[in-house]
């Protein structure tokens, strides 16, 4: 199984660690606009480890998200692979892929532990076996390898050290990941999953048949306000710790968090049907977040922008 979650570019042993960098960064602007958009606001030696980090992430999605290519026990197979490469370049080996090459860089340069990446990995894993989740609980195993931990790895990367920064960082990649589920519904049904409790649809008198279908009425309505308040506490508690994260380097993290709470919003404008329409983000929305973001907190902004000035400053990562 061939991977290119680079956007078809084929991933060269040969590259540099400078250039493998670049190549998360493609890999980021071509499957994640609205978070590149975002990344692009962090100052410059803070966002090739964003990249690489996505890029890692995005990689191992691949893996699973490729329904008829693969069998699951494939897709098992080439994850334990792709973990056991990934540990390899953490300790200093050179390993062919530059993905993992740019990444086990910043997992050094950063302090990531091997921790956060095991959790992550097993939630990975968990996509090749377990296609369904009976309570919210069930689905908390998956979203903190998935998600949680996602939170920490950049709390690593933007620098901040404050521990009470923790909890909401975790709340924050929770919040974005249920986000993402209840906007791709219908993607996920395609690919044979189904991220919502099984509680809930029960809760609601909604079936797994009523999802298949795309069925949109009071029963599927009441069911995703539910869905859409349960993330919307989550985005409340990662609000709490902004004020931990470092100057000049929080500003992008609101406009992140903004920009994903903002599928809720325009999943409720949609009437909640995900099926027949994707709640995207046009660019002019971004920028009248980002204007947003940037009218509540100025010093924040002003700050952010010092750093992102250099954007044309080549990144010289250590090896």
């Amino acid at each position: 199984m061939r991977l290119n979650p680079a956007g078809g570019m084929k991933l060269d042993s040969g590259l540099s660690l400078a250039e493998s960098y670049d190549l998360c960064r493609k890999v980021q602007r071509s499957h994640s606009r609205t978070y590149y958009f975002s990344t692009r606001l962090f100052p410059t030696e803070v966002r090739p480890h964003v990249y690489a980090l996505y890029a890692f992430m995005r990689y191992a999605d691949e893996i699973v998200d490729n329904p008829g290519v693969s069998t699951q026990g494939e897709q098992l197979e080439a994850l334990e692979a792709f973990e056991a490469q990934t540990l390899a370049a953490v300790t200093g080996e050179r390993v062919p892929n530059p993905i993992l090459r740019a990444y086990a860089n910043t997992v050094r340069d950063r302090g990531i532990s091997p921790e956060s990446i095991a959790a992550f990995m097993y939630s990975m894993k968990m996509d090749t076996r377990v296609l369904r989740y009976p309570t919210y609980a069930d689905l908390e195993v998956y979203t903190y390898g998935s998600a949680a931990v996602v939170g920490l790895m950049m709390c690593r990367v933007v620098g901040v050290s404050d521990e009470r920064a923790e909890r909401p960082a975790e709340a924050l990649g929770v919040a974005m990941q249920l986000s993402n589920f209840l906007r791709d519904i219908g993607e996920d049904w395609e690919r044979g999953r189904v991220y919502l409790p099984l509680e809930d649809l029960t809760r609601f008198g909604y079936a797994e048949e009523d999802l298949g279908a795309g069925v949109v009425d009071e029963r599927f309505v009441e069911l995703m306000r539910f869905e859409v308040e349960r993330a919307r506490s989550l985005y409340a508690i990662a609000d709490e710790g902004m004020v931990h994260i470092p100057q000049g380097r929080r500003y992008p993290v609101m406009v992140a968090r903004a920009l994903y709470a903002g599928i809720l919003d325009r999943i409720e404008a949609q009437g909640y049907d995900v099926f027949s329409r994707r709640a995207e983000t046009s660019r002019l929305v971004k920028l009248v977040v980002a204007a947003g973001c940037a009218a509540r907190d100025p010093g924040e902004m002003l700050a952010c922008g010092r750093g992102a000035r250099g954007a044309g400053i080549a990144f010289v990562p250590r090896s």
